[in-house]
């Protein structure tokens, strides 16, 4: 007797990195969202425009590289910490990078060279 309404959905589940699609339904008799896809969810950017390089940058730097590295670790929804993006490598960024350096299976040493810079823009962590 009723109506279904029915609305598309884009979900993006940051506390379990997925990314959800599907339908939801909703009505009398239904009332349940249907799983589409999910997906691991990765970096939401390869770059955020403050530093194309790869030069080593290292806790005490500060200006465009780090503001870079910030941003990007920003942008990953398994990262559990939200950054100042204040250009400055300090602690917190520093930790950052070593998060990231241990999820992608790299040299854990807070210190961002090629092999970090590669993982900050291609990683999937």
């Amino acid at each position: 007797m009723g109506t279904t309404i029915k609305a598309r959905l884009g979900v993006i589940a940051t506390a379990s990195a997925l990314v959800v699609t599907g339908l939801l339904a909703a009505g009398p008799t239904a009332s349940a969202a249907v799983l589409t896809q999910a997906t691991p969810a990765t970096a939401a950017s390869d770059s955020c425009g403050y530093y194309s390089g790869t030069a080593l940058t290292v806790r005490g730097n500060t200006g465009p590289r780090v503001h870079e590295i910030q941003c990007l670790l920003n942008s990953y929804s398994g990262y559990p910490v939200a950054l100042d993006e204040d250009s400055n490598f300090g602690p917190n960024t520093e930790s950052g990078v070593r998060w990231l350096q241990s999820c992608a299976h790299i040299t854990v040493d807070g210190k961002v060279g090629v092999n970090t810079w590669n993982a900050l823009r291609n990683s999937s962590c």
